[in-house]
């Protein structure tokens, strides 16, 4: 029987397993990435249901972008836990960002938009389950547990701010032309200024949660996964 170990300076824990480590690390990211696709699918169907759809709009939300781009990481991951070979950089840096990504929709979520009920969340109960509650957590969970990566360099934290001023630069031209923004705290009926405020925490707050996550990209709880130094 495959056995799996746990390192944490210096010492180890040996944890049965029934398959190899990297084998049910990859079946669990590709049963996550799985989850994302039907969930978002399951939210657009239902939305379909009220009449048609801007696809725009839909898939204008950083949920759901965040989202998506955490399913592209965990399915890319799971192709080299499967084959059992050491990840590129390049891919645990993506690893890295999307897991600040999703961890910063979980907070957002939780702090702002939860209070707001029905209308702050994914229509479809158990979508927004998923994609609010469940992939924020499981996907800090595993940077923190599974030691399957390198220690990442501090000089690509930056790196973290360059999709999300992209989101929020669409988001204000759009909220100025069109009207339409994804969030309430992105309205520009707000005033710009509170806007502008609002933007600077988001940028502040994803630089404070990536840092975090760079940081702790060189725990080794769970030794799972090739690593090459």
């Amino acid at each position: 029987m495959a056995r799996m170990k746990s390192t944490h300076r210096g010492r180890s824990l040996a944890l049965p397993c029934t398959m190899p480590a990297t084998t049910l690390l990859g079946s669990c990211r590709l049963v996550l990435a799985l989850a994302i696709i039907v969930a978002i699918a399951a939210t657009l169907l239902d939305t379909l249901t009220r009449g048609p759809v801007n696809v725009f709009n839909f898939f204008g939300y950083f949920t759901i972008q965040s989202n998506l781009l955490l399913a592209g990481a965990l399915i890319a991951a799971a192709a080299y836990d499967l084959r059992g070979r050491a990840k590129p950089r390049s891919l645990e840096l993506y690893m890295a960002y999307t897991t600040t990504y999703i961890v910063i929709v979980g907070l957002v979520y939780a702090l702002l938009l939860a209070p707001l009920g029905a209308a702050g969340g994914v229509p479809v109960p158990w979508a927004n389950f998923v994609l609010h509650y469940l992939t924020p957590v499981a996907a800090a969970v595993v940077w923190l547990l599974v030691g399957d990566r390198r220690g990442l360099r501090w000089n690509r934290l930056l790196g973290v701010l360059v999709y999300p001023t992209i989101w929020l630069t669409v988001v204000l031209i759009r909220g100025a032309t069109d009207g339409w923004v994804p969030y309430p705290f992105l309205d520009p009926a707000n005033g710009y200024g509170s806007v502008a405020v609002t933007c600077v925490f988001i940028c502040v707050a994803i630089l404070g949660v990536g840092a975090l996550v760079f940081w702790a990209s060189r725990l080794r709880l769970l030794a799972v996964g090739a690593t090459e130094d």
